[in-house]
């Protein structure tokens, strides 16, 4: 195009030609000259922003790829969603000097970080790129983390990292542990006020497993991610014991021995959309309620079919998974850590489109009893559900505690103390009820009337003692049983008569032990009312700096 430019006092106006991308030559004017150089630097900036999206370069992408693995850039597409991340610091490199580290400075410095929008709603995140330095963790890398964990607080908003890293960066010696340290005080800061999530995507291992472990949930994919403190070479050198990265400390290591893992998956789209989905459940921080969906399922559908489901006979096992579907909206739930201690299920779901943590036994494992492992798995949903106001249902089918020299040793007083802590200290609404059994101290823990629940219901099957009929009728008539001529009819009619004076399905009610007896059909909207009566439920601990929680 031409321009005409103003003439210049005594002077005389020239036209000339610009060509759009040219940079002014010296005659042009210092306007002219600044507007080209703007364009030529944003140009140099688009050009340098897609670089850095690229990453180090094809090779690097592939061998990710060989592994089955997706690349950070790729991982961060699935979980926000469509354009809606924006990066922090992508520019950041370290300043890191010797063992060749000067001349190797590759923009990002192996972890991208940033925030962006999940359903609509804003969730920050940092995901480690293995394609520079093997993700490994220096301190340009633990700082940026450092931000994004400490703005993510400051935004009241749920922090994800997709952790797939090599540990700390050995040419940076002490400075990438003191990075650690940083994330881990973050962690706890964090810990009951964002939700925290940590999907371990690669190798995860030495101190930076520790972070994962401080966080709220634990997502694994089976075959390219491990988590361990000790790899499989330190294994053999110090105890004689040959074992591979899978076997140590792979997903299904975690997801049902160690219990450090929540969830396990074949592949990470699946993974990742399932971080998506626990999210759906969570509200935001803990100053807010979870978020609620329009209700599709009728509030006062009836469950008729938990009348076939649940066998009278307390002796007879059922899948209570049945049992929640029968009464969840849409039949729609998310188990935490199905794997592990499969004896009690721990499981988010909706009723009446409100947020729900459901604690429930499982009769057909182990009857149903709770031993270590389930008092653990079921103490930790409790005290998050607490800490992010997530109401608190609880299906009672208990015979008691484990029985067992192994549990006695193995800390069962202190273990089971921990469900028991956690009841007692969550002041969110708290419905019971109670399907069939519950026995003695395990009645107790698991969220009775006596404990601090809000309301208690119960089935006419219930049965609410401090032990089984036959058991107690061994104990207190065991002189007469022995005394008699037919021990074993005078021992069926004894417990028919102790089960008819102290266990019938309206003891436990006519003491207020239990607020309601209700029919197995009306269990859904029994729940959702009294879940909506309590919706604004204010309850206020003692002032304190913390309780001194069994461990």
């Amino acid at each position: 195009m031409s321009i005409v430019e103003e003439a210049p006092p005594g002077g005389r106006a020239e036209s000339r030609e610009r060509r759009p991308g040219n940079v002014p030559g010296p005659g042009r004017s210092p306007a002219s000259r600044a507007a080209a150089d703007a364009r030529a630097r944003a140009a140099e900036l688009r050009e340098l922003r897609q670089r850095i999206h690229d990453g180090p370069g094809a090779k690097a992408t592939e061998a990710q790829h060989a592994k089955g693995k997706l690349t950070v850039r790729e991982r961060l597409d699935l979980l926000f969603d469509e354009g809606s991340f924006t990066e922090v610091e992508p520019f950041r490199r370290h300043r890191a000097t010797g063992f060749g580290m000067e001349g190797r400075k590759p923009y990002t410095d192996g972890v991208v970080t940033g925030w962006g929008t999940v359903d609509g709603r804003t969730v920050f995140a940092y995901a480690h790129d293995f394609r520079i330095f093997g993700g490994a963790l220096g301190e340009a890398h633990a700082q940026k983390i450092h931000k994004i964990m400490d703005l993510a607080e400051a935004a009241g908003a749920p922090l994800v990292g997709l952790c797939d890293g090599a540990g700390a960066r050995i040419q940076e010696g002490v400075t990438a542990l003191a990075g650690y340290g940083g994330i881990f005080r973050r962690n706890v800061r964090g810990s009951g006020v964002i939700p925290q999530i940590s999907v371990v995507m690669g190798p995860c291992a030495g101190g930076a497993a520790y972070s994962p472990a401080l966080t709220d949930f634990v997502f694994m994919v089976r075959g390219t991610s491990q988590m361990f403190i000790t790899g499989p070479d330190v294994v053999q050198a110090v105890t004689g014991e040959r074992i591979d990265h899978e076997g140590l400390g792979g997903a299904d290591v975690h997801a049902t021995a160690s219990g450090v893992a929540d969830f396990a998956y074949d592949d990470e789209e699946s993974c990742l959309a399932d971080v998506r989905h626990l999210l759906s459940y969570l509200p935001s921080n803990n100053r807010e309620l979870p978020p609620d969906e329009p209700v599709r399922d009728p509030v006062d559908r009836r469950t008729e079919a938990l009348l076939d489901l649940v066998p009278a006979d307390g002796n007879r096992p059922y899948d209570m998974r049945a049992v929640i579907e029968e009464i969840t909206d849409d039949g729609e739930y998310f188990e935490v850590r199905e794997l592990w201690a499969p004896n009690i299920i721990c499981a988010l779901a909706r009723l009446g489109g409100q947020p729900v943590g459901i604690v429930a036994n499982q009769p057909r494992q182990l009857a149903g009893v709770l031993d270590i492992h389930a008092s653990e798995k079921a103490a930790r949903f409790v005290q998050f559900c607490d800490a992010f106001n997530i109401p608190l249902v609880t299906l009672v089918d208990v015979p008691g505690f484990l029985p067992g020299v192994d549990q006695e040793h193995g800390g069962i007083i202190r273990h089971g103390a921990k469900l028991l802590y956690a009841y007692c200290n969550a002041t969110v609404p708290r419905v019971q009820l109670i399907l069939r059994k519950a026995y003695g101290g395990a009645y107790i823990v698991m969220d009775s009337r006596s404990i601090g629940c809000d309301v208690s219901l119960a089935w006419p099957t219930n049965e609410v003692a401090v032990m089984g009929a036959e058991g107690a009728a061994n104990i207190i008539f065991r002189r007469e049983i022995a005394a008699s001529p037919d021990p074993e009819a005078t021992r069926a009619q004894l417990v028919k008569e102790y089960r008819a004076e102290l266990m019938h399905p309206y003891y436990a009610a006519e003491r207020g032990l239990v607020d309601d007896v209700i029919d197995p059909a009306e269990t859904r909207a029994a729940l959702i009312g009294a879940l909506e009566m309590l919706r604004h439920k204010h309850a206020q601990l003692p002032g304190r700096k913390h309780g001194n929680q069994p461990q």
